[in-house]
């Protein structure tokens, strides 16, 4: 709606508004006022008393005209007809009473002033409305009535007339001032609508604000309560002033506890001063990222890597600590170094062993010679006997030392492992005091397991010695079996497991228990928890080398004062009790030519080549592979078996073996070592394990050429 429109709609209304109030008034006052005729004009009275009822009349329908609201010209003609009507009625009165003398002429001063001054018309409509009320009042007057005082009539006139134009003038201020007061509306009401669009505006710009902070509170709350770490924030001192809930259920605390909890309180007494030293280095504005444990509200730890930094929120310094649960990392961590610890004592051990074999194979070898040679006296013989015996000794020492490397020989067979214990049980029933019990839990009906018998007896011999000397007063072991399934982290041992079914053998006393700070080493050579003079230290290390080399695994729990269990978990065979032992060959009396024996240990080779001439052989010697190898190209006509250790410096067993098989593949081939696991890619006609005696030497020749 533009300015004008604004201000004319508005004086439409006002016009109405005034009409209709005029229009009212009139019929009443015209009605009220007729008590003054009584006294002004009695005979009268009756005449103008109908006069007014009739004028009355006219200005009720006119009223009620008016209420229809219409376009203003009809509103004008409205206000004209009134006009008239009032005017008609008091030129009758003038008429009928006094002339143009009549008091009643003053009501021609009152309809022009109401007519004109009050009603909201145009000035041009104000002329024309009080020419009609003039012309009404003079024109009868001067038609009907005589005039006799001149000068009176034109003083009356002259009044008349100053008094419309009086009143004209007033109506065109008036009407400025209106138009004005309407127009300054008009732009009171543009701006407050403006300023009423802003406002709406403006609250709907601060209710999306509202929105977006609150979406932006609700969403930073839920990433801070549901993050994947921990997040504390402390003030300076290191007071908790807020937690995250998985902090609050790291710590295992309520919220209201651990909120209001300083930090040096969670921290382990030896980490309480570097928490300090820490705190001022974040004051000072350092990032730091540490490793640190946390006291739980159950006395336990827990490991933590925490990132902090000091940050300002309204000009207050706190601390905010991001913090990360590493306790799987760290025991992840354990179980690789002890792995790698395992594997590099195993492989120290294996190249001992090596070193130790050949040693042992010397003396075992030329004390078997002496003996069979020189035909010492009783006394002699009986400390070679000596010799021997603590030659063996070393030699079982050293298949100890190799099983814990796995590098031992294992023989793997189908067997049901019930049996294997109850045989074991009865080896060492006379070893086993009366103050120990033992229980048997053995489930029925047990698939077989794959293994070598022997070295499973070892296992279990050597961890029921273990709980019996666990229990020096007595108590009970528990040797139970059952067949469980494994997943890749179903033990901490170190290493994924294969997933499967397996064996379980364990064996539970009720002894002292292992302290926590040895059960990390129990499984190392030499290391052992038993007094001086009590334990080689070597038992756990084979039975751990042992269940290695069977695929299988062991694991470990121990409580002091209360015993330990250890769990030893072995593959089951696919193949059933029986098939796995191998068909022996018949024994049929050949001969062979000579012999090459290549080894870089000369007492070794020493003995080989002593105990072959002395049963007949022709046997050439070498100590060097290539020098060895040089020659059987050059006689390999004449050479029908080849000896050859396996582990050698300038060249290896196995380049020996492809290179002879190279020349000749039908030649005979005997190994030599201590490491079966040496033969795992060649093929060899026979082995010898190191140490071995010269008995043993021709056994295994004599079944390769029979």
């Amino acid at each position: 709606m533009t300015r004008e429109e604004y201000i004319d709609s508005n004086i439409t209304k006002i016009f109405h508004q005034w009409l209709g109030i005029v229009f009212l008034t009139a019929a009443i006052l015209i009605i009220l006022l007729s008590f003054l005729d009584y006294f002004v004009t009695k005979t009268n009275f009756e005449t103008f008393l109908t006069y007014r009822f009739i004028t009355s009349i006219l200005f009720i329908m006119l009223y009620f005209a008016n209420r229809q609201k219409k376009h203003r010209v009809y509103q004008t003609i409205l206000l004209l007809l009134g006009t008239i009507i009032v005017s008609v009625m008091i030129e009758l009165m003038v008429l009928k009473f006094g002339g143009y003398k009549s008091p009643y002429g003053i009501a021609i001063v009152l309809t022009i002033i109401y007519a004109i001054g009050f009603m909201p018309v145009s000035l041009y409509t104000g002329f024309i409305a009080a020419g009609i009320i003039y012309s009404i009042y003079l024109v009868p007057i001067l038609l009907f009535d005589r005039i006799s005082d001149i000068p009176y009539f034109i003083s009356v006139n002259v009044f008349l007339l100053s008094i419309i134009s009086f009143t004209l003038i007033w109506k065109y201020f008036n009407q400025n001032n209106l138009y004005n007061e309407l127009g300054l509306q008009y732009d009171l009401d543009i701006e407050r609508g403006k300023l009423k669009d802003y406002s709406s505006h403006l609250e709907d710009v601060v209710q999306d604000r509202t929105k977006e902070l609150k979406k932006s509170e609700t969403m930073l709350k839920t990433l801070y309560e549901n993050a994947n770490d921990g997040i504390l924030i402390t003030d300076t001192n290191g007071i908790i002033i807020d937690s995250n809930n998985l902090a609050v259920e790291m710590h295992g605390f309520d919220k209201d506890q651990l909120n209001g909890m300083t930090i040096e309180l969670l921290a382990l007494e030896d980490n309480k001063m570097l928490w300090a030293e820490r705190l001022s280095r974040l004051i000072r504005g350092e990032a730091l990222i540490y490793e640190t444990e946390h006291y739980r509200k159950d006395g336990s730890t827990i490991n933590l890597e925490i990132s902090a930094k000091a940050i300002e929120i309204e000009g207050e310094l706190m601390i905010q600590a991001i913090l990360r649960d590493i306790s799987e990392k760290k025991k992840l961590q354990g179980q690789l170094l002890h792995s790698q610890k395992m594997e590099s004592v195993g492989t120290l051990a294996g190249g001992i062993a090596h070193d130790f074999n050949n040693i042992l194979t010397s003396i075992l070898g030329f004390t078997d010679l002496i003996m069979e040679d020189d035909e010492p006296k009783p006394e002699t013989t009986s400390k070679l006997r000596v010799i021997e015996s603590a030659a063996r000794k070393g030699s079982t020492m050293v298949s100890k030392l190799l099983s814990f490397a796995r590098k031992g020989t294992i023989e793997a067979v189908p067997f049901m492992i019930n049996p294997v214990i109850r045989d074991t049980l009865e080896m060492l029933s006379r070893l086993i005091p009366g103050s120990v019990h033992i229980d048997l839990k053995l489930k029925e009906n047990l698939p077989p397991a794959k293994g070598d018998i022997n070295q499973i007896e070892q296992v279990l011999m050597n961890l029921i010695i273990n709980a019996k000397d666990a229990m020096p007063n007595g108590g009970h072991i528990t040797v139970e079996t059952d067949v469980v399934e494994l997943s890749p982290d179903s033990l901490n041992v170190g290493t994924d497991v294969r997933h499967g079914e397996y064996i379980k053998l364990s064996i539970t006393d009720t002894g002292k228990g292992i302290p926590k700070e040895h059960i990390s080493r129990i499984f190392e050579p030499f290391y052992t928890t038993k007094e001086i003079g009590k334990g080689t230290g070597l038992g756990l290390a084979m039975v751990y080398g042992i269940i290695k080399e069977h695929s299988g695994y062991i694991n470990l729990n121990s409580r002091p004062g209360r015993g330990t269990t250890f769990d030893v978990y072995l593959p089951i065979s696919t193949m059933p009790v029986g098939l796995g032992d191998k068909a022996q060959p018949t024994t049929v009396k050949k001969s062979i030519d000579r012999i090459l024996v290549i080894d870089d240990e000369i007492p070794v080779l020493e003995l080989i080549k002593q105990t072959l001439l002395r049963n007949g052989y022709d046997v050439t010697v070498f100590n060097n592979p290539v020098e060895g190898l040089d020659y059987y190209r050059s006689n390999m006509s004449r050479i029908g078996l080849v000896i050859t250790d396996m582990v050698m410096p300038a060249m290896t067993g196995d380049e020996v073996i492809s290179e002879v098989r190279g020349l000749n593949p039908d030649i005979k081939v005997i190994a030599i070592t201590g490491f079966f696991e040496a033969l795992s890619n060649i093929s060899v006609d026979g082995f010898i394990k190191k140490p071995f005696q010269g008995s043993k030497l021709i056994t295994t020749i004599n079944e390769i050429i029979n």
